[in-house]
């Protein structure tokens, strides 16, 4: 089971700005948050982790946009597989 991690953690390994980090997520550099309420929003650990890394390696904006979409599509499948369990 995956850890999720509030803005102030996620920020903490992705040291940006909020303003700035919120860009990044609107324009596909960034995760999605997963929704935990009407207020209150995460990400998962391992999806911060795959970015911060990427970063590292020096991934360029259209690969990280390609990561993100491949997380995005791992998030559903993995609610599927659970489903038919």
């Amino acid at each position: 089971m995956d850890t999720l991690l509030r803005t102030g953690e996620v920020l903490v390994r992705y040291p940006k700005r909020k303003s700035s980090f919120y860009c990044d997520v609107r324009d596909g550099l960034f995760p999605a948050p997963v929704r935990l309420g009407l207020r209150s929003v995460a990400w998962p650990a391992s999806e911060v982790e795959a970015i911060v890394q990427a970063r590292i390696r020096g991934a360029t904006d259209a690969e990280i946009r390609d990561l993100v979409r491949e997380l995005h599509a791992k998030r559903l499948t993995a609610g599927l597989e659970r489903e038919a369990a």
